[in-house]
């Protein structure tokens, strides 16, 4: 559970332009390179699902065969 909220937050995070929040945030929300790394995916398959976390993860593992190269990397880095 732990895992797809952080997930989630890394794409929104990447999206609303979040990725100078201080450091101890980043823990929550993924690096800047793991945000980055989704920002593009979640905006081109998850639109219609942005400010809702958990839908933006499970849009963004039901397309997984979609994803960038990269970020399929920040998924298979936290085990999904």
């Amino acid at each position: 559970m732990a895992r797809k909220l952080l997930l989630a937050t890394i794409a929104l995070a990447a999206l609303s332009g979040l990725s100078d929040v201080p450091a101890l945030a980043q823990d929550h929300m993924g690096t800047p390179q793991e945000q980055k790394a989704c920002s593009r995916d979640a905006s081109r398959f998850c639109r219609k699902d942005l400010g809702n976390d958990g839908a933006v993860q499970s849009c963004l593992q039901a397309n997984r065969s979609k994803l960038s190269r990269a970020c399929s990397k920040v998924f298979q880095s936290h085990g999904m």
